[in-house]
Formats: structure tokens, sequence, C-alpha cells
């Protein structure tokens, strides 16, 4: 019965789809043009323009390198497949962009392009100069627009939105940056804290990166891999520089990427907050808590526009409990085995991101629900407003590690007191437990208590808590730490672990049908938070340093805020190790360049945390008051 009723639903999804289709194409029409930039360059362009004539309509543009697709006039995108659908229900001017050097667009693609401050002459272009000029023909040219233009995008996209809002167009009055690529070295998408990942990145470079010397509708081709078991192909591919060679030096980005090991001005000037001082229309920053791609870029963003723009009226964050992108799907309901209560992804629609662009671009509507801060608290899965990001209501306290694998509020009092591990190179801690091929998305909340049972990861968490504990910010990991070589990484783990006798509570629709499928969720270990730092870089990401063997040394670093709530009767789990494969590359455990060096640098490290007295190892979570 509840398979017949699944099917049903499934039908009059598809159902509603099909007449949008047809209402769409009956209310609009679709034009394709090159518009010229101020050096000559034309950038081609999709508009889908209202049939109405009788009022004039905004405008709502994506600037991407992912294409415009279909090309044709007769072509129509598939934007009825999601709530955006309902843009054209409200008469908006749809416009997509291939920005340039990609796709039909002329000109030099160039991966997160520089901002530019300081342009002088019509040769001085950027994306923020594409923007502007993009947005300057429309208003001029398309017949009934109202003069009022807004920017979004996903991603990618995201950073183009970033880049958007700094043309500062006087018609352009509402931008919403979503997961947007910021900086691919501190911690979105291809590394994070300067550890690089390597899947993501060669998965992505070995298509998107091809050169296209001249404008095309074909989508490139993928690296043809041998085996569809990424743990396996990764290893057995070994140091990076085996990856490069696969690439066979095509790849403008990737050999730049390779070329600059450290936060060098290469990087810095590739920073998409750069572009943030100055902002002149209202921004809605968005991310999702759980997003593996992006998660860094909406939060730090957003921090950056606060701190250069005192005084802004609109700059505001959402953030909720999301994969990449989940935000504009149908279905926020749950990631992996964990359940929100609700379809978070539509009341973020309804409540935040159409009235945002309603009420600026077509002055209706009403923003005050929309906060500072508007997130959402896993764990107590609600929805919360505040007045500033971090709240102001946290107090930061420092959970420390204790000896025989506890975690306590109490500073520990042995006078020697250490935890170790051998990691190695040789038999890296997977990032998730089944064999696959793709990333998982789901990893961000998968249950650990396959990582807990390695001898390479320790685990310490507290007693049963007597209370809710309500984590809201950023955490700090302050790690106590003496290796026996000259480098290694440092993955810090945040988990949530459930009582025992939960049993099967949290399933999803195809479990309810096969009984079999039902996940135990009594003793899940929840991730909640994750990241990796490498820790050639705990003093400078410019210029790093070798570890002394055997010397106690502090590894302090930042993680992406979190907002979740450990519910009583839960435990809170830190896990530590030194690989996350092949998420992450290896270290080679050697302070050796990692982009060039060689299999043979690979060697075992045997890594001491220590939680004494003297040297007291912890986590700083930012607790709720």
């Amino acid at each position: 019965m509840k398979r017949l009723l699944f099917l049903f639903i499934v039908f009059l999804s598809f159902r509603a789809a099909a007449q949008d289709s047809a209402w769409i194409r009956d209310h609009y029409y679709k034009v394709e043009k090159y518009i010229p930039m101020r050096d000559g360059v034309e950038l081609f362009t999709s508009m889908y323009i209202p049939k109405d004539t009788n009022e004039a309509h905004p405008i709502l543009m994506t600037r991407t390198p992912y294409s415009c697709a279909p090309y044709g006039e007769d072509k129509w995108r598939n934007w009825w497949g999601t709530y955006k659908r309902i843009y054209f229900k409200e008469g908006y001017i749809m416009v997509t962009q291939d920005v340039r050097g990609r796709w039909m667009s002329y000109g030099q693609f160039e991966d997160v392009r520089p901002f530019n401050a300081n342009k002088k002459t019509n040769k001085d272009i950027d994306e923020a100069s594409d923007t502007y000029d993009a947005i300057d023909w429309m208003v001029k040219n398309i017949p009934h627009n109202n003069g009022k233009v807004g920017v979004f995008g996903i991603s990618y996209p995201g950073f183009y939105s970033t880049m958007a809002a700094a043309s500062n167009h006087p018609a352009l009055k509402a931008v919403s940056p979503q997961a947007p690529v910021t900086n691919w070295f501190l911690g979105d998408d291809f590394h994070h804290n300067g550890a690089f990942f390597q899947m993501d990145g060669f998965a992505f470079y070995s298509a998107f990166g091809k050169p296209r010397p001249k404008p095309t509708t074909e989508w490139p081709t993928g690296f043809d891999y041998y085996t569809h078991d990424n743990y396996k192909f990764y290893l057995e591919t070994g140091a990076l520089k085996n990856l490069a060679a696969l690439l066979h030096d095509s790849v403008a980005f990737w050999k730049g990427l390779y070329a600059h090991p450290n936060y060098d001005a290469w990087w810095k000037a590739r920073d998409a907050r750069n572009a943030t001082k100055n902002l002149q229309p209202a921004m809605l920053w968005v991310g999702g808590l759980f997003d593996a791609e992006d998660c860094w870029g909406a939060w730090n963003a957003y921090k950056a526009a606060e701190q250069n723009n005192p005084g802004k009226a609109f700059n505001k964050i959402v953030d909720g409990p999301w994969y990449h992108g989940q935000w504009a799907s149908s279905d926020g309901t749950h990631l992996g085995n964990v359940y929100f209560g609700s379809n978070t992804a539509e009341w973020f629609q309804q409540n935040m991101e159409i009235p945002f662009f309603n009420y600026f671009l077509k002055g209706e509507g009403d923003i005050s629900q929309i906060a500072e801060a508007n997130i959402f608290i896993t764990g107590k899965n609600e929805w919360k407003k505040f007045g500033q990001w971090p709240p102001a209501e946290k107090a930061d306290k420092n959970l420390y590690l204790q000896p025989n694998g506890k975690l306590s509020w109490a500073r520990p009092t042995a006078i020697k007191s250490f935890s170790e591990y051998i990691s190695d190179p040789a038999h890296p801690v997977p990032y998730a437990q089944e064999v696959h091929f793709n990333r998982t998305r789901t990893y961000m909340t998968d249950d650990q208590r396959f990582a807990s049972r390695r001898p390479d990861v320790l685990a310490f968490q507290t007693d049963t808590l007597a209370d809710d504990v309500t984590v809201t910010g950023n955490v700090i990991a302050d790690i106590l730490t003496a290796i026996s070589t000259t480098d290694a990484d440092f993955v810090v783990k945040i988990i949530d672990v459930f009582p025992d006798k939960l049993g099967y509570d949290n399933i999803d629709i195809y479990a309810e049908m096969d009984a079999e499928k039902k996940y135990p969720m009594g003793g899940y270990e929840m991730l909640v938070r994750g990241d990796v730092f490498r820790g050639r870089f705990r003093k400078s990401y410019e210029r790093p340093e070798p570890f002394v063997p055997g010397k106690i040394e502090r590894v302090k670093f930042e993680l992406p805020s979190i907002a979740h709530c450990f519910r009583k009767g839960h435990r809170i789990m830190v896990q530590i190790q030194s690989s996350w494969f092949p998420l992450v590359d290896r270290n080679p455990q050697r302070f050796v360049d990692i982009y060039t060096c060689s299999d043979k640098d690979f060697q075992k490290a045997d890594i001491k945390i220590y939680h004494d007295a003297a040297n007291s190892s912890s986590v700083i979570l930012p607790v709720l008051k």
C-alpha cells in the first residue's frame, strides 16, 4: 500500500511539472543573444521573457560555467523542475549566461578569476565588470523590464553571484550567493586548511578543466577509471605526481594548484572575500550545515561582508541542514539516516528566498521574518533566528580529552598522559564505510562506528548527558601532539552518540517498504562536523614548518560553524585520526613538497595526543547559554 502511495505521489509530481511546462511556454518566449563586454568579448546569454506587456518585469540572473543548455530558442531549460518555476508565475525575466571562455561564450576562461578593484581601462576586466556590462545591456534592451535586477547561483555560480554584487550596477538590487566558492585553499572544495581534497579535485577537473579553444555545446568526457572502487584507485595511483600524470599536463588550474603548495599571493588573489567591500545590493547568503563541497564559503563570505560593510542595511545569512544545493530541491526532510522533522528546503524557499527577491525586485511582501542569521538547529530540529552570527548568547567552553577515552569539561589532572596511534599511509582511514565510486554527500552525517573500531583512530566521549547541550558557532580544535616524523595531518571529528536503546527510529520512505533496510540508530555515531588540518601549517599557511620529531607542539585550528543540539541521554564524542581517504590526499608524513614527492617518501608515523595537566588537548565548543 505504501509503495502504491509513493508511486502515486511521484505521478502527481510529474503531472504538475508537465502542467507548469505548458503554462510557461504559453506565457513566455525565449531569446538568445551575444552580449558585448567592454573589451569587445561577447558572452552567450539565454533569456526567458514574459509575453505580458501590461506591466514591467524584474530580471533574475544566474552566471554559470556549467552552460546555458539547452541551446536554441526552441529548446527550453528545465526551470520548472524545482521551485524556481514560481518565479515564472511571479512574472520574472529569467536569464542565464555562459561566463567568459565557457561553452558558447567567447574569451579566455580563468578559474576563480581574481577580483580587480582598480580597473583603469576597458582591458581591465573581471567577473564583476562582466556582470556590470551584462546588466547594463539587459536593462537597456530587454523589453518591459522594470529596471531592477537580482542575481543568484549555487556553488561556482555562487562565486559569480559574489562577483556580481561587487559590480555595484545601480540596477542590481538583490544578490543571493548560495554555497559560494570563496577560498579554494582554506576551506572550499579542493583544500581544507591546506590539505588537498584529491577525490573531488580530480573528478571535477578531469572533465571540467579540459581546454575549450572555441565556443561549443559539447559536454567534455571525464577520466576513464579502471575501477569503481575509489579507495583502491587512489591508493594504487599513489603519490600526487602520479595523479597529475593522468591529466597529461592539459589542465591549467591543476598545474597552478600544484605549483602553489602554500598560501601565497596566487591563492590570496583568488579569495572571493576580496570582492565584499562596499556592497550596495541587498545580500542573502545561503549555506548548508552538511555541505560536503562549499560549507566554508557561505559562513566566511557573510562574515567578511559584515566586517567590510559596517551598518549595511541588509546582509543576512541562512544556513540549514543541507547537502550541497539541497535547499533548492523538493526534499529537505533528511540527509542519509538523519531526519529533520520537516521539509526544510520548502521552508527556505517559501520563507526566505522568494520573499527576498519579491521584496527587493518587485516591492512586494514582507521581509521582517528574515533575521540577521536564520539557522536550523539539528538535534532539536528547529529554526532559530539570531541577531548576529555566531550568536551573542554563546559561550566558548573547553571540552577536554582525558585518559582512557574520556571527554570532560574539567581540565585533566594527570602528570603525563597521552594516547597514541600509528598512522600508516599504506592503510589510510577511509572517510566512509562502504565501497563506492563517487564521493558521497551523506558522509557528512554518516555513522562513525566503523572508524571508532580502528586502531589508528582515537575516540574520546563524555558520560551520558544530563541536559541538552546546544552548540552554535565555530568549533576550535586545540591539540597538543608529538609525532615521530616531520609532518602529519590531523582530522578532528565532532560526533553525536545516540543512546544504545534508540532502535529503528529514523528510516526513510524506501526503508518503510522493506523492514530489512531499516538502519539501526541505537548507538549511532552521527558526524556533526569533521575537518582536516595539514600539520605543517600550524604556525602559518604562508610559511610551513616541519615538526621536530618527539617534540610536543600545538596544532590549533577552526572548524566551520555548527548548529546542533546534543540531546539529554546522548554523548558527545571526539575522534582524532591522521588520514581521511580518499577524500583527502595522504600526507607522506615527511616534510617534502607533497605535490611532487614520490611513493618512496611515504612513511609511518607514531602520533601521540596529550591529555594531561601541562598539555591539555581539547575542543572548544560554542555552547548556547
